[in-house]
């Protein structure tokens, strides 16, 4: 089965009616065949950006108890990796959640990402790979 690792930018544009990415985001997950893989920062992020709004807080918190995202937990060794990639991407500057989403590409093996920021076209892996951006909207 694919495996993709999603942004904070995408799963907010889902629930947010009024985001630019709304409907070409929800055309892409209805036709995309795979499993989403995602990090508790970026859960975090998402509800956090999605404050304007406790209903679209609750649609989304429904969407992940439905299982439609896997939610992959770090452990504690995770934090020097974190670490290192937020210094070495300080310039612009990385934050938290998608230093998350590298590390977890880094111990599962995922490269495809689907994401909105396009500083993941320059992030890479601790071994130096890009990861694969399998949603480029128009």
């Amino acid at each position: 089965m694919r495996k993709s690792l999603i942004d904070a930018g995408p799963l907010i544009a889902l629930f947010d009616r009024d985001d630019a990415y709304h409907q070409v985001i929800k055309k892409f997950l209805k036709q995309y065949e795979g499993q989403l893989i995602t990090t508790w920062p970026v859960v975090t992020e998402v509800l956090h950006m999605l404050d304007f709004h406790v209903g679209a807080q609750i649609d989304f918190l429904r969407w992940l108890q439905r299982d439609s995202i896997t939610i992959h937990s770090l452990c504690k060794e995770s934090i020097s990796s974190i670490i290192y990639m937020t210094e070495k991407y300080a310039d612009l500057p990385m934050d938290f959640a998608d230093a998350t989403l590298l590390v977890t590409s880094e111990t599962t093996g995922i490269r495809n990402i689907i994401t909105i920021d396009s500083d993941f076209f320059v992030y890479r892996t601790i071994r130096k790979e890009m990861l694969c951006h399998i949603f480029i909207p128009d």
